[in-house]
């Protein structure tokens, strides 16, 4: 099973890369994890450049969506929403019908006592209206600051909330490929 990873967040020492770089070591041998590369370096959308010449490196991230059978969403949360570049990378997902039907599963790291409770409701939204298949109870990883150590998720309980969602966004996409 293919699994894509976005992270909402750019920063070097960011959380919610830390919490991807930890779920890749936490996937069954049978998955295969692979955290999306850079979304910053995406242009701005631009519903007319989107119509009349689609950049390579948004064809490049809409073949990756539409080949995996689940998405995972790591996000910070800004001003109670998620992050300019992941909203931005959304944006050029919407034209491409990728999202309809994916499973999708939601993370927040957050230094906050409330994990990024809002961005992940943010996230719920958008992307339910993208048709995606947004599963309940994403996980938000409060106090993150606390629970991550170079790099990596040291909480033995996040890393086990890590790993149950995992195995429902596995459960999710298997049972959507089992039907297809």
């Amino acid at each position: 099973m293919k699994i894509l990873a976005l992270c909402g967040s750019l920063r070097s020492g960011s959380l919610n890369a830390s919490v991807l770089r930890s779920a890749v070591g936490l996937c069954e041998p049978s998955w295969k994890l692979t955290v999306e590369p850079d979304p910053g370096r995406l242009p701005f959308f631009n519903a007319d450049v989107e119509q009349y010449a689609l950049p390579q490196v948004v064809a490049e991230l809409r073949a990756r969506v539409g080949a995996a059978d689940g998405l995972l969403i790591s996000t910070p949360e800004y001003a109670h929403g998620t992050s300019g570049v992941l909203k931005n990378a959304l944006e050029w997902l919407v034209g491409g019908g990728e999202t309809a039907g994916l499973p999708v599963a939601l993370m927040s790291a957050s230094p906050a006592v409330t994990g990024g409770d809002r961005a992940q409701a943010w996230l719920s939204e958008t992307l339910t209206v993208m048709g995606a298949d947004v599963l309940e109870d994403g996980l938000k990883i409060p106090q993150a600051t606390r629970k991550v150590r170079d790099g990596r998720v040291v909480d033995e309980a996040t890393l086990a909330g890590i790993r149950e969602l995992l195995g429902r966004l596995a459960e999710v996409s298997e049972a959507r490929r089992a039907a297809a």
